[in-house]
């Protein structure tokens, strides 16, 4: 592999478009290795959101098989662009938002890196939030207080807590950072590998764990019409000797005068998965509940000595009818690969805000890939393995919604005040480095590139962290599937954009002192816009989106990375092909 590193001719200082965080490093001060290149990527990738990954496929339907080989698979596949566009980061040291201004021209690289700087706003709050949470839950255990499970006033001060502790890092600028990712990435392995051992101990069997993931994908409670009414089934979860955890249900019936009817507690060792609903009560809405306008609740208890475990409350489904074939299955897997692909697509973007700090194209290319498929495959599994453990482990969990998917909550049921301390404390270092690394530098660095004489990489970085609190988090963390999809729709483009631009149009090949340069060849007639990058651009977004507006073409926006890459690149191209290319 060519080992190339290119410096500036002129002096560029004067320039608007510089400052001291987009100047080229020189080689003698990249100081990030291998060990660094891996470890930064194994700090972003152990975070609940990748602990709960395999929680979304699995409710959806997938077995845990499936949905790790979907989550090995779409990482390996975003490392491909990940490490390709990390290449101009090492030659030429410098950002994404300066890079981008050759393939969008001075003007327009800010469509990209601004949208690029919005998605990593978003994740900043999440992440935020969860690490939040984690300091509400180690309040709790020192002080003995009850947990909520809505939001109150001690989530939103532990918010405020790690938002804080965040701005410290962005204050104290990158090589805070990459010794935070240095020696936060052994200790955080080596949790996971300790947490797959406890869950084997407890319950008494690396299989018998796993064997507890079906119950995981099957309905708490589910209505299901037949020719003779309307039925009730209910499935709350079973040790591991298939016994049913909880011993009563109680329901919540909607009546026909508007009002409802709970029933006392039914004991759940008759049968409960084929209820008459309209034994229930006689006056109960079965028109409604067909229709879907109403709704069943059900809950269930088990004893504990001389209390109670209760579940929560559970809102019945009608049953969904079951899709068979392999087109349908097809169907599903390509909408979690595209999610998949969506999860690290605001990286692949903005990858050269880190590989600038390498000095070898060796180190970023055996450094990514030794770092994101390998530790996102085995933070998933743990998940999944954890959570299974949980159900035989912990007897107030008494039906599949109520499985402590988030690591935050699990470790809250641990009866041991120093054992949740510690393992929070963890916790909050896996946020911390995910939430720096991953959601911090190119977001900074966009802000940035907007006024780079007035906003330096700390300025932006104080902006990132503004906007985190405003996009309110809390509520994002429910929908993090459909949010990945519909950013997929935007960041493809953009991406297939940059590598079509690096590597196909200019052979990577860039004029450095140009890129500071106002009214030189990457101002495009001095309007600052590519025309060829705007119009692939729109026509990528357009594609992808195109599928969410007209159903017979829903494949589009399913797969809208990949169709928002493969379009904007084929586009970007052809409007290119003409053009004689200035370096």
């Amino acid at each position: 592999m060519k080992e190339e590193i290119i410096n500036l001719t002129q002096d560029v200082s004067s320039s608007p478009l510089y400052n001291e965080d987009f100047a080229p490093i020189p080689k003698e001060k990249r100081t990030w290795g291998l060990w660094d290149m891996t470890a930064i990527w194994i700090g972003m990738a152990v975070c609940i959101p990748t602990y709960l990954l395999a929680s979304y496929m699995m409710k959806a339907g997938l077995s845990w098989v499936e949905a790790l080989v979907i989550i090995i698979l779409g990482n390996f596949i975003i490392t491909i662009p990940m490490v390709l566009n990390g290449h101009a980061g090492v030659k030429y040291g410098i950002p994404f938002p300066v890079i981008g201004r050759a393939a969008f021209g001075i003007r327009g690289v800010h469509i990209a890196s601004v949208v690029r700087g919005i998605v990593a706003c978003g994740w900043f709050g999440i992440q935020t939030w969860i690490g939040g949470l984690a300091i509400y839950a180690i309040w709790n255990a020192m002080t003995g207080a009850e947990a909520s499970n809505g939001l109150d006033i001690g989530k939103f001060i532990g918010f405020g807590v790690f938002w804080l502790i965040n701005v410290y890092f962005i204050v104290k600028g990158t090589e805070s950072i990459k010794k935070l990712e240095k020696y936060s990435a052994p200790i955080l392995i080596g949790i996971g590998i300790l947490l797959i051992v406890w869950g084997t101990v407890q319950a008494g069997g690396f299989t018998t764990v796993l064997k507890q993931s079906k119950q995981l994908g099957i309905p708490t409670a589910e209505l299901f019409k037949t020719e003779n009414g309307l039925f009730l089934r209910l499935n709350p979860l079973k040790d591991k000797e298939g016994n049913i955890k909880a011993k009563f249900c109680r329901l919540t019936v909607p009546l026909t005068d508007s009002k409802s009817y709970q029933t006392p507690w039914i004991p759940t060792s008759g049968n409960i998965t084929n209820i008459p609903v309209k034994n229930l009560n006689k006056d109960t809405d079965l028109e409604g509940l067909s229709s879907g306008i109403e709704k069943l609740q059900v809950e269930f208890r088990a004893p504990d000595g001389d209390r109670f475990f209760t579940s929560s409350l559970v809102t019945v489904p009608l049953a969904k009818q079951e899709q068979k074939g392999f087109g349908s299955k097809l169907f599903t897997y390509l909408l979690w690969l595209t999610a998949m692909v969506g999860f690290w697509a605001t990286m692949a973007i903005s990858i050269a805000d880190i590989t600038r700090y390498t000095a070898t194209q060796k180190n970023q290319v055996r450094g990514q890939f030794l770092g994101l498929p390998g530790t996102m495959a085995l933070y998933s599994f743990v998940g999944i393995f954890v959570t299974c453990a949980a159900l035989i482990n912990f007897g107030d969990v008494l039906i599949a919604d109520d499985a402590p998917w988030d690591p935050v909550s699990l470790l809250g049921k641990f009866q041991s005040p120093a054992v949740v301390i510690i393992a929070q404390i963890f916790m909050l270092i896996a946020t911390l480095s995910t939430n720096i690394a991953a959601n911090v530098i190119a977001p900074a660095n966009a802000f940035s590139n907007l006024a780079p004489k007035r906003i330096s990489f700390t300025r932006g970085g104080i902006i990132t962290a503004l906007i985190g609190i405003i996009i309110c988090p809390w509520l994002l963390l429910d929908e993090i599937s459909s949010l990945l999809l519909f950013v997929s729709s935007f960041l493809g483009p953009v991406l297939g954009i940059l590598i079509c631009d690096y590597f196909s149009v200019r052979r990577k090949k860039m004029n450095l002192d140009q890129l500071f340069t106002v009214g030189g060849i990457y101002s495009y007639k001095k309007t600052g816009f590519n025309t060829a990058a705007m119009v692939a651009l729109a026509a990528g977004v357009f594609t992808a989106l195109l599928g969410l507006w007209v159903p017979p073409l829903d494949f589009l926006y399913t797969l809208s990375w990949f169709t928002g890459f493969g379009v904007s690149y084929f586009v970007y191209y052809l409007m290119m092909k003409g053009r004689k290319v200035a370096v």
